[in-house]
């Protein structure tokens, strides 16, 4: 669990949103929403996900 990628994602995600951390709670918010799409893009990747799928996905939307 430690060395995936949805777990490392979730920390650097957490971290960068660290500078915000003395913000108050928006700042709060904004850690919660960074580790979470952090998270997210992590265990996307970690599904076999690939750059080339989300350029894929965008050239369908734009049709």
């Amino acid at each position: 669990m430690a060395g995936s990628r949805a777990f490392a994602g979730m920390i650097a995600g957490m971290a960068l949103a660290f500078a915000g951390y003395f913000g108050g709670f928006g700042a709060f918010l904004l850690v919660a929403a960074l580790g979470a799409l952090g998270w997210a893009v992590g265990n996307w990747f970690d599904g076999g996900g690939r750059l080339h799928d989300v350029r894929d996905a965008y050239e369908r939307s734009r049709r």
